[in-house]
């Protein structure tokens, strides 16, 4: 059964409740969503639900009708998502494994490595111990094969899976590997099952090749009731009549699975085709069918593979997959998942602002370049915490770095990037601890780029706002005046929002930049008297600038709103009083109404309500709506689970304090 606990329910409450159902035997296991607490029962017990629904902190209970409780979508309605070291399986990005079929040499896995991490691959497969079907086939470099994937790992940085095929093996494993693979033969291994996952590591669970979609989830139950959280099920091709292809890739699995289950599932083209040409075409196929992700085989030289080389990629041909994934992405509303350090995702300025911070845009740093500090143990820091790394877009000066001196009243460093992006991919790699990002302006609105990007990131969450007033200032060297001025540099928005002024001397020529405080360190660099920016005080005093006039802007009411961005689980605080949540309706006449009568019910004062397009789905659109969370929080938490029946798509991009 599962038991939903108020949203005030006491720690003393949750404790007594586990305690009354571990006594009446039932195994108990807690899951935190982000709307409500859940406790799910399950054993042989029997229990009257009536003895349950009375206890203190008790707000509904209901069975489980599945035979696979644990692994069942009425257990936990949330998508599991699954942490790998960096990497999260499941949710709104796409991960790509990738590696040969059995390590070979340690030369072959080490080349295999780093082709398929350029080619944009997260993590790595490789077997040491294959189970085959003839005795006389290639059985694997057994433990020497697991030692050539771990320095494999290290050169590249990959987290590696492998294939677990004996209960003997279970040490071995947990020293070299990151993920086991439970193969398809093993499926219903159920004592391999139970060892495995008494472990606690991720595990990969390949269905076999004559299960059915319920014998997968049932074994999937025997990992999660011996205490594995992190299950990950995989759907590699069943056999039918067909002869042509080696199995019959099942991907309508898929959407069945993702509607039975919580679980995050992959596909593997590789073994569901058995034939290279057909590898490509069906991992497209598996993504637009809703998979969280891939497991292909690529070898460096498939024609000399000691292992199915037939149906093994040339590092190419994975180089193409992958660009062909990276379009298909956002018409679903993902993004390919790519490790800390991949291409130039991490593009950062100079954080003393001096004339050489342009030079620095594009580079790739480590977290010591950007906290300013060496890499500590946390315990070092006990006496004399280190300062939060706040993360905001552009060059020192911002107006974005006033609103973290406003916002945050411990110490704080704050860490200029380049793009609003970058503030984003910062946060996924733990290299600053927080972002502020503007969100919306009194007088140019939205900025759409960064709901777009709230959008992207689902791991990342509104933990704040704060809205500062914009007085824009003309900002020209030490020597200059007015007059001498020919040339106005400034973030396009900032142009806009200062047309009266620059109406008055047409003659000027108005140049955007990509930030108003960069525009100041620009002129500054250069040092021509006849170039001028339009910014904030605060960037003259950075660039030892001269205000030429201040409060240029055609509206004095001239107010920013920015978000204060975390990671999941960095964001909760006390007593919120807003939320900020993104929706599409369904297609049907008054669906967006129905939502809005949802609130108006409830009484929650709607704040602001936007729409937007859905991106990769032309002429679709989502509602991004804002509203305050009266003091009896249990009125939101019930309208948000309403409006969950009348939409299609449902995301609370944050519950914060304004």
């Amino acid at each position: 059964m599962i038991i939903v606990l108020e949203h005030n329910a006491g720690e003393s409450e949750k404790q007594d409740l586990k305690a009354f159902l571990k006594e009446k035997g039932f195994r108990v296991r807690e899951i935190v969503g982000e709307e409500e607490i859940i406790l799910g029962a399950v054993g042989i017990a029997h229990i009257d639900l009536r003895e349950v629904e009375v206890l203190p902190g008790v707000a509904r209970v209901i069975p489980i009708t599945k035979p696979y409780k644990l692994a069942s979508r009425e257990f936990k309605k949330e998508d599991t998502v699954v942490q790998v070291g960096p990497i999260k399986i499941g949710g709104q990005r796409i991960v790509v494994i990738a590696g040969p079929c059995a390590v070979e040499s340690r030369e072959q896995i080490i080349e295999a490595a780093k082709c398929v991490k350029e080619s944009g691959a997260v993590i790595l497969r490789g077997g040491a111990f294959k189970p085959r079907t003839s005795p006389y086939s290639f059985q694997g470099l057994g433990e020497k094969g697991l030692k050539f994937l771990k320095e494999a790992s290290e050169v590249t940085g990959m987290p590696i899976i492998s294939e677990i095929v004996s209960i003997e093996h279970l040490d071995m494993f947990k020293e070299y590997v990151d993920i086991l693979q439970i193969g398809a033969r093993n499926m219903q291994n159920f004592e391999l099952l139970k060892k495995v996952g008494a472990m606690g590591k991720p595990v990969l669970l390949k269905r076999g090749p004559a299960a059915t979609i319920n014998d997968l989830l049932m074994s999937a139950e025997y990992l999660l009731a011996n205490g594995d959280d992190s299950v990950i099920l995989c759907e590699r091709g069943i056999r039918t009549f067909e002869t042509y292809t080696r199995n019959t890739l099942d991907l309508s699995a898929i959407p069945v699975v993702k509607k039975l289950s919580h679980l995050p599932i992959l596909v593997d083209p590789s073994h569901g085709t058995g034939l290279r040409e057909k590898v490509s075409s069906m991992a497209l196929a598996a993504i637009a069918a809703g998979a969280d992700g891939l497991i292909v085989e690529v070898h460096p030289e498939p024609d000399k593979a000691l292992s199915d080389g037939p149906q093994s990629l040339y590092p190419e041909q994975l180089e193409k997959l992958m660009r062909d994934i990276e379009a298909l992405a956002p018409v679903l509303s993902k993004e390919v998942y790519k490790l800390p350090g991949y291409g130039d995702d991490l593009r950062m300025v100079s954080i003393k602002g001096s004339a050489g911070s342009r030079a620095a845009a594009g580079r790739t740093v480590s977290a010591k370049a950007v906290s300013g500090r060496e890499a500590k143990s946390p315990g070092l820091y006990k006496e004399e915490p280190a300062p939060l790394r706040i993360g905001f877009q552009g060059e020192r000066g911002a107006f974005s770095e006033r609103a973290i001196y406003s916002y945050f009243q411990q110490d704080k460093e704050p860490v200029p990037f380049v793009s609003f992006k970058n503030i984003f991919d910062a946060l996924l790699q733990n290299k600053i601890d927080y972002g502020v990002i503007p969100i919306e302006n009194s007088l140019a609105g939205s900025i759409h780029q960064n709901y777009d990007l709230l959008l992207r990131y689902p791991d990342i969450k509104i933990a704040g706002e704060k809205k500062i007033r914009i007085v824009h200032s003309l900002i020209g060297l030490p020597d200059a005046e007015i007059k001498d001025i020919r040339k106005v540099y400034s973030h396009p928005q900032g142009l806009a929002q200062c047309l009266k002024f620059l109406e008055k001397h047409s003659e000027w020529e108005q140049v955007p930049y990509y930030d108003t405080a960069g525009a100041v360190e620009f002129i500054a660099r250069e040092g021509q008297k006849g170039n001028a920016a339009i910014a904030g005080r605060e960037a003259a005093d950075v660039y030892k600038m001269k205000v030429l006039k201040e409060g240029v802007e055609t509206n004095p009411k001239n107010y920013t709103r920015f978000f204060i961005i975390a990671m999941e689980g960095k964001d909760k605080i006390n007593s919120p009083d807003r939320a900020s949540f993104v929706l599409s309706t369904l297609d049907k006449p008054g669906a967006l109404y129905l939502t809005l009568k949802i609130l108006a019910e409830s009484h929650l004062n709607m704040k602001k309500l936007e729409s937007r397009p859905f991106p990769g789905k032309p002429w679709e659109y989502m509602f991004y709506i804002d509203v305050e969370i009266p003091e009896d929080q249990e009125v939101f938490y019930r309208s948000v689970d309403e409006i969950k029946k009348n939409t299609d798509y449902f995301r609370i991009l944050g519950i914060y304090k304004s």
